[in-house]
């Protein structure tokens, strides 16, 4: 039988599948469509900055930082550009076999393995990050031809920072190294933070780091066009980066060089300031340290030497190193016993070699007495008891606020970070120092050894040098400071930093005159004559020996039966020329005994440099680094004549000042 179909039912359902697929149809244009006016219209400007955004990329152009130079122009940093091998970790795949192969076409040694896995702790993945520095030409050469091998390595060319005169000045200057984790957080809730985009170094330490701002410069910009694989293809805008500024020294680096090399081998900390502004002169802290190992990282051997030494070499002495006084603070003492009229001039204390107080004895050096002593001879001979028995009369709060605004136990300020307060003593400090009740109270036999310079009383040799200065300028104070100008280098315009000047101590003209006759008096007759022998200027000072440990009560210090580290520090405070003071300093030789015979003498070579510009000859170097020394010996040298050790790099048109002109003017006008 033959089936007979409904035409017309078919036909029924045949239009409506074809409603159905057309509806469908439709809808799926609809749809297409709607997107298209979403993508086209609505989301066109954000997709079309998407899409130049992939086209194009905005690169950081890192600007070059600043010059460090000294106050005659001498170079003291700069920078070098080098190619340096980088690895972007999230691009690279497993590491460990990369860098093998990467060994293959250039040297890797262990350190640099080292250096990176530090880094890679230090950073994020998608930072590129130094495995070799410094490469060679042919290095350079053999990576790029066989480049196709290394995912996500590249070479960069970078800027180094560059210290020219190695180990000279390096606690002054400080030294730049990778920006830390936490150094990325600070500056990223800074408003500078977009300046610092691209950058990859900051300063650490000194100079570098409290002149940052100046230093860094202005972070410029370039757009790129890249190709599908990221591959820059043409540059289309630049915006060129603004330099760092040039950062003007107060110190003579040639004198800073001439005092390290005094120093020799032995630890310690000078300071030398123009007591007329304020400026550094000379910073040094010995040992000192190489400034250029840092720059691309420290290894681990140089970091565990340095870090391990018993010599501190990375401890900056003149800023964080506190000491006893010693007999150089007897000066001070007799400031403040004027100021109080506890003694007068004229007043005779019978040095008898001790003084009893209580059941205890307090001797002179060696037990010798002096006989009678007025003020000019306490300073002179340097009396013990002379100044046992004043800080027993003073008490140790009237000698805390007599004091003090010399600027002992305080920050001077000076434009470094990194500053410690030191320690003058007082009944309040105690309270507070101490937890236990016992140990708050304040005996009044503490404050006898108070007034030759030791007991709780520790000081810098910045404080000292700047208390110094305030001495012998009349009370006049500023605060102390290394920048002495920043040039722009973009317009040339020099800023010269500002002298701030501090109220004034209320020191009578003949209190003055008094203690600065003693201090002469040192150089002549008294415990620095022999440095000071055949001087062609006049000059004031005070030796001071103080205890870098305690001895018991019955026994006597003998230098030859200690251990190196536990014997005395030798320390020495003057000035010069006498009627009118254009440098003050102070200087401590740590565990060389008597002042006279390590710190004085090295304070009459800079006298001879500064005042008269003259350079000791090689024996006298000699024997001043081991000691040895009085007045120069030997033939000196013009210093203008002698050069700079290492590569020296002199900038024109800096102002400058010769050690002569430094001498003519400025701008503003335990026993011995």
């Amino acid at each position: 039988m033959t089936e007979l179909k409904n035409v017309e039912q078919e036909l029924s359902r045949f239009n409506t599948r074809l409603l159905a697929a057309a509806a469908f149809v439709l809808f799926g244009f609809g749809l297409l469509g709607a997107r298209l006016v979403h993508l086209q219209i609505v989301k066109h400007e954000e997709l079309a900055t998407q899409a130049e955004n992939n086209r194009i990329a905005v690169v950081p152009i890192v600007p070059n930082r600043g010059l460090i130079v000294d106050r005659n122009g001498v170079v003291l940093a700069n920078n070098y550009s080098a190619y340096t091998l980088e690895i972007t970790p999230s691009k690279a795949g497993e590491l460990e076999p990369l860098i093998d192969r990467l060994a293959e076409v250039v040297d890797i040694q262990t350190r640099d393995r080292k250096r990176l896995k530090r880094l890679l702790e230090e950073s994020k993945s998608f930072e590129s990050l130094p495995i070799r520095t410094k490469l060679t030409d042919e290095e350079v050469a053999r990576f790029t031809a066989q480049r196709f091998r290394f995912p996500g390595v590249d070479i960069k060319a970078r800027l180094f920072r560059n210290y020219p005169l190695g180990e000279i000045g390096s606690h002054l200057l400080g030294y730049i190294g990778r920006i830390n984790q936490a150094e990325k957080e600070a500056i990223e809730e800074t408003e500078d933070a977009a300046n610092y985009r691209g950058t990859e170094y900051i300063g650490k330490l000194g100079v570098e780091q409290s002149y940052e701002a100046e230093l860094h410069g202005q972070t410029g910009f370039e757009e790129v066009e890249t190709s599908a694989g990221g591959r820059p293809v043409r540059r289309l805008k630049s915006n060129p980066a603004t330099p760092g500024n040039k950062v003007v020294l107060s110190v003579d680096i040639k004198l800073q060089a001439l005092v390290e090399r005094l120093f020799g081998e032995r630890r310690g900390a000078l300071v030398a300031l123009d007591p007329r502004n304020g400026e550094v002169l000379a910073f040094v802290s010995k040992p000192t340290f190489d400034p250029n190992l840092f720059v691309d990282g420290i290894d681990h051997e140089s970091w565990k030497e340095l870090n391990e030494s018993i010599d501190k070499p990375l401890l900056n002495r003149a800023l964080r190193g506190t000491y006893p006084p010693g007999s150089t603070f007897k000066p001070f003492m007799a400031m403040a016993a004027l100021n109080t009229g506890k003694r007068s001039p004229s007043q005779i204390i019978y040095d008898g070699g001790t003084f009893q107080f209580g059941n205890h004895t307090f001797r002179s050096h060696g037990d010798t007495g002096l006989g009678p002593v007025d003020m000019v001879r306490s300073i002179v001979k340097s009396s013990n008891v002379y100044y046992y028995s004043l800080a027993n009369e003073l008490g140790v709060d009237l000698m805390h606020d007599q004091l003090e605004p010399f600027g002992f136990g305080r920050k001077t300020g000076i434009d470094v970070e990194g500053e410690v307060t030191g320690l003058l003593p007082s009944t309040e400090w105690k309270r507070k120092a101490y937890k236990k009740p016992e140990l708050q109270k304040w005996y009044a036999g503490e404050t006898i050894s108070l007034g030759i310079g030791q007991g709780y009383n520790n000081f810098t040799m910045l404080q000292l040098s700047s208390a110094t200065a305030t001495l012998v300028s009349g009370g006049q104070r500023y605060k102390p400071r290394l920048v002495r100008e920043i040039e722009d280098v973009s317009t040339g315009e020099r800023r010269p930093m500002a002298h701030v000047t501090l109220p004034p101590l209320p020191l009578k003209p003949e209190h003055v005159e008094l203690i600065t006759r003693a201090l002469y008096g040192v150089t002549q007759e008294g415990t620095s004559v022999r440095s000071y022998l055949g001087a062609p200027y006049k000059t004031g000072g005070k030796t001071g020996t103080a205890q870098a440990v305690g001895i018991r009560a019955n026994e006597k210090y003998n230098a030859a039966k200690m251990e190196e580290h536990k014997r005395d520090h030798s320390l020495y405070m003057a000035f010069a020329p006498l009627e009118a003071p254009t440098i003050a300093l102070a200087i401590v030789v740590e565990n060389a005994g008597f002042g006279s015979e390590a710190a004085a003498p090295i304070s009459r070579r800079v006298f001879d440099y500064v005042i008269a510009g003259l350079w000791p000859s090689e024996e006298d170097i000699a024997l001043t680094r081991e000691g040895k020394s009085g007045a120069p010996v030997g033939k000196q040298r013009q210093a203008s004549e002698v050069p700079l050790p290492g590569s020296m790099t002199v900038l024109p048109a800096v102002a400058g000042t010769s050690a002569q002109q430094l001498a003519q003017g400025a701008d503003a006008g335990s026993a011995r």
